[in-house]
């Protein structure tokens, strides 16, 4: 297995502003993944398509980004997409709350995405030739709308990285949702409309975007309430990289409030995901990994 170098981590664990000792985590549990996504992406001759799910805060985001920087150093080309970045605009959103549910107007739920716009994005990546760029959308969560400014991905990538909270995730039975998980869903969304309607789309999702994954990696949770913990923390930290624009960050009040919107979800995910996905690895309540499950067939 090829080495990462130290430079390589140095410099990730800077611009991600990470704590020194994720370099150590990094270095003991993601290279054996890199290393075998590299030898994937040689013998297909389309680009694979990985998901990376986790709940908020679990680290998924950073877990695809550092993946994207080690295998760029292998000579792997890759194309990191975030879900979070194909949220519908504030006025969309805004449109489809006053249509169908008030609870839609906040964003992460499934329904609150451009599906269309992922697919579209992902058709293209999978067909571009080796000199084309695709454009990929850029949410900006500081003000809660999608922003003007755009990235490219140029070239057809080998591997295609999309990270997000539900990634994978089939919707559940219709009697599961009969009952409401939290004060949110029993007193905003008492006849079930809401929840009925967003489990109806992660269907679409399901059917039109993940199922089209090759292979899935987990970031398994100890629970939700550490979920809720986790994103405090993520909160705080984009709150102080936009400081005195901050805008739309939200309050810890505001915080437990949004989390309530994903409670279901996060709960039905770590229920089921675990046993779905090609790589677990497992978390303990300060976000460290503590044990790895690969279900792929060693070479």
């Amino acid at each position: 297995m090829h080495e990462i170098p130290e430079n390589l981590v140095s410099e990730f664990i800077a611009e991600q502003r990470l704590p020194p000792a994720y370099g150590e985590q990094a270095q003991s549990w993601f290279p054996p993944l890199a290393w075998r996504l590299r030898g994937i992406a040689e013998r297909y001759d389309k680009p694979v398509r990985i998901g990376v799910s986790g709940a908020q805060g679990s680290g998924k985001s950073t877990l695809a980004a550092f993946l994207s920087r080690l295998l760029a150093n292998w000579g792997v080309r890759t194309a990191a997409l975030s879900l979070d970045d194909f949220y519908l605009t504030r006025a969309r959103r805004r449109e489809l709350a006053e249509s169908t549910h008030p609870l839609l107007a906040t964003r992460g739920v499934p329904g609150t995405h451009d599906v269309d716009l992922l697919a579209d994005v992902l058709d293209e990546l999978g067909h571009s030739g080796k000199n084309a760029s695709v454009t990929i959308p850029v949410f900006d969560k500081s003000r809660d709308d999608r922003g003007e400014s755009k990235r490219r991905e140029h070239g057809r990538p080998d591997l295609i990285l999309l990270e997000g909270w539900f990634v994978g995730l089939a919707p559940q039975p219709p009697d599961a949702l009969e009952a409401p998980v939290n004060l949110l869903e029993s007193g905003e969304d008492a006849a079930g409309a809401w929840r009925r309607f967003v489990n109806e789309r992660l269907a679409e999702y399901h059917d039109r975007i993940f199922s089209g994954l090759d292979y899935l990696a987990f970031l398994q949770a100890p629970d939700f309430a550490s979920v809720y913990r986790w994103r405090g923390l993520q909160e705080r930290k984009l709150r102080e990289q936009a400081g005195p624009e901050a805008g739309q960050i939200m309050s810890e009040a505001q915080l437990r409030r949004f989390i309530s919107h994903f409670e279901r979800l996060t709960r039905h995910a770590l229920h089921t995901l675990p046993e779905r996905a090609d790589w677990l690895y497992v978390l303990d309540e300060e976000q460290r990994i503590v044990a790895r499950v690969d279900r792929i067939p060693a070479e």
